[in-house]
């Protein structure tokens, strides 16, 4: 059984992989919410993602946003 700290730690991973493997910066991020009416500046962007502590709404919208259409959590 994980702790939270343990999904918290998932959550980041996954989402940083998909940032990485897309080739997409904090800064696009930032600005490819705004695109889809989630604004939010790039300091809390990056917070939010390195702490892994955020919802799922939040998740959602970052891979709608860089165009992620599946996901592996394998």
């Amino acid at each position: 059984m994980k702790l939270p700290e343990e999904w918290t730690a998932e959550a980041s991973r996954i989402l940083k992989s998909e940032l990485k493997r897309r080739g997409v910066k904090y800064s696009e991020l930032t600005d490819r919410l705004a695109q889809i009416g989630v604004h939010e500046n790039e300091r809390n962007v990056r917070n939010k993602v390195s702490r892994g502590s955020f919802s799922a709404v939040f998740l959602l919208q970052c891979l709608r946003a860089i165009g992620s259409e599946q996901l592996r959590l394998d």
